[in-house]
């Protein structure tokens, strides 16, 4: 279980820092839909590595990460119903 806990976290740890440097390299958008799924994946796996390890401090960061990347995907799909409610092409 422990190997596969640590599968789990480097899998996590390696989502987030593709979607930060994709997010640096400006090739994906900080506001769109793609980098908030990445940041939800990322945190949430590396909250189930942290939680298994005992790491308090860091579970609660990546979960309240994943809080914010709830809220943020929230956001992107309030946009794009707005978007089609007004007859719109949606945005990112």
């Amino acid at each position: 279980m422990s190997t596969l806990i640590t599968i789990i976290g480097m899998i996590g740890a390696v989502v987030l820092l593709y979607g930060y440097a994709m997010v640096s390299a400006r090739k994906l958008a900080g506001d769109g839909l793609p980098y908030q799924l990445l940041n939800l994946g990322g945190g949430i796996a590396l909250m189930i590595n942290s939680a298994y390890h005992s790491a308090w401090p860091s579970a609660i960061l990546n979960m309240v990460w994943g809080g914010v990347g709830v809220v943020a995907i929230g956001r992107v799909a309030a946009r794009r119903a707005a978007g089609h409610a007004a007859g719109r092409r949606p945005g990112p």
